[in-house]
This record gives C-alpha cells, structure tokens and sequence, in this order.
C-alpha cells in the first residue's frame, strides 16, 4: 500500500474515534478502488463479521461514481443495533430502508445460483444507518469504500419474511413519510450473494447482507422511524 493511502487509513480511523469529518481528496487525491478495499480490510483486521452491506446497485448510480459493479462494507456485531437508538454516537447519520437475508449455510466463492439460494435463511426489513466521515457526504467512489461504504448501524425486523418481498419500500419518521422505492431494484438476491461470495472468498452461516436500498438516504432526526412493506413493518426509536 501507498504511504498516502495508509495515511488515508489512520485518518478515517481518528476522524471515526473523535466523531469529526474529513475533506475529500484532501489526503489522497488519486486512490483506487483495490487501495480503498484493502484499507476496509486492514481497517476490518482481528474483528468479526456480522455480515456485509451493498450499495450502488442501480447501473445509473454505477454510471454516475463511474463503475461497472455494485460495492460493499462489512458489518461488525457492534453495529447490529436495537432499539432506542442514540444518534449521538455518530458524526452525521443518515437513515435509508432496506431488506436484507440471513445465511442458514455457507455461501462458498465459487458458490452455483442453486447454492446461494439454499443458503437464504430468510428475509428481513431492515434500516442502514449511513455515517459518513466525509464532509457532506461528499466523497470519491474510493473514499466511500475505504470508510467502509459510510457503515453506521443497521436495524433488522422482528419478523422473517415469507419470501422476498415485492412492491415499495417505505421509510417514515414520526409518522412522515421519508422515502420509498420498488424492491424490484435491488435486483436478484441470489445473484446478489454470489456476486458480493467471489468477492470477499465467502460467506457464512449467520451472517447478514443487507442488501441496499431503493431509496434515497435522509439525515437522521429523533422520533419513531418505520418502514413497512408487503403488510410488514419495523419500528424503532431514535433519540437525540
């Protein structure tokens, strides 16, 4: 790695530790994707993983950060989180509604379509809690990666789905409807786990995906967040 990229990585990890932002292309004007994941995965060293989150799976928003494929964050157990939810332990959050799964078995690297989808132990509704380092949320496609895909805290539902669901997503706070988006999206699940298992040599059983949203993120306020689909609804409190 790059002096300037580790550079990078001690300044991500003091910015997260003293709950400040950072400015982008201010320490690294040119790093790359494969600098951005290996500093995720210096940065995510000697910890366990919960699961991992994708983003960017729309080809327009792909089109738009310059790539040609989804990316990814990992998620460690700390940041699986219940309900009430203190927005004070993060530097600028920002909410946004999701569906993840659950893994019954292993998804190997070079997992079949028929492998991954005998691995989904079931879906859930789910909220991604966005905390960026970078001011504003303004960021490079790297700078997003090496901060871990801006990975906050995640809210998972009470109740297994039956199924992958279909129609809208919504998020509301306070009774206010936020956002919404078509589940339809997020594209095919199991494509999804194949894609993100060659990615990072694997997945195991227990482990959680969320797997992105269908609607825009929205900064984080105290109050009663919702989001229902399909006749399913989570609920959680956030306070100041």
């Amino acid at each position: 790695m790059r002096p300037e990229a580790e550079q990078l990585r001690v300044a991500i990890d003091k910015a997260r530790k003293q709950k400040h932002t950072l400015r982008s292309r201010t320490i690294v004007e040119n790093l790359s994707l494969e600098e951005a994941y290996a500093i995720q995965a210096i940065r995510s060293q000697d910890r366990p993983i919960k699961g991992y989150k994708l983003g960017l799976l729309s080809p327009a928003k792909q089109k738009q950060m310059n790539i040609d494929q989804p990316i990814y964050g990992r998620i460690f157990p700390e940041m699986v989180m219940e309900s009430p939810i203190s927005l004070s332990s993060f530097i600028q959050p920002r909410v946004e509604p999701e569906i993840a799964l659950i893994l019954q078995s292993d998804v190997p690297e070079d997992a079949s379509p028929g492998e991954a989808a005998r691995a989904i132990g079931g879906f859930f509704l789910g909220v991604d809690i966005l905390d960026s380092v970078w001011e504003g949320y303004t960021f490079t496609i790297a700078e997003v990666v090496a901060d871990n895909t801006s990975g906050g805290g995640f809210i998972l539902g009470e109740h297994l789905l039956p199924a992958f669901p279909t129609g809208h997503l919504r998020l509301f706070l306070n009774d206010r409807l936020l956002a919404e988006g078509p589940v339809e999206v997020l594209g095919n699940p199991e494509e999804r786990l194949q894609w993100l298992a060659r990615n990072v040599g694997g997945l195991r059983q227990g482990q959680v995906v969320f797997l992105g949203s269908p609607a825009a993120a929205h900064p984080a306020q105290p109050g009663t967040l919702r989001v229902e689909c399909n006749h399913f609804s989570l609920i959680a409190r956030l306070t100041s």
